[in-house]
């Protein structure tokens, strides 16, 4: 897993969407499927892409007048690093505390149960 620092929201919510296409994906598509969310000035997608490419996170390649990304950290490798960290630094690295907590915060019979399962499957 590469090591990435974490992403501000705005761009996490670039790689959230570049995240769904198949790379590379076009600039006007990372538009489109963002303006259905929000408005943003084109050049201020350009902006959170550009510094998404400077952080490591995307590589851009131009074809003719089109910009096109790929980008180079997985979404499960971001949310495992994400994860490690929110552990580490809201629960001292313990896990049975985040547990303790996500019961405290009601968490559902049926989330518990489909966890159990997954850990007694060995899938996670």
């Amino acid at each position: 897993m590469i090591s990435q620092s974490s992403l501000p929201d705005a761009e996490l919510e670039i790689m959230q969407i570049v995240w769904q296409f198949e790379p590379p994906v076009a600039r006007s598509a990372i538009e489109k499927k963002l303006s259905e969310q929000k408005h943003l000035a084109p050049s201020t997608i350009l902006t959170y892409l550009t510094r998404l490419c400077d952080r490591g996170f995307l590589r851009v390649e131009q074809q003719g007048r089109k910009n096109l990304y790929t980008p180079l950290v997985t979404k499960k490798d971001y949310l495992s690093g994400e994860s490690r960290r929110m552990l580490d630094r809201l629960f001292g690295g313990s896990l049975s505390e985040l547990a303790v907590s996500l019961c405290d915060s009601g968490i559902k019979k049926e989330e518990i149960d489909a966890l159990r399962t997954m850990l007694e499957k060995g899938s996670l």
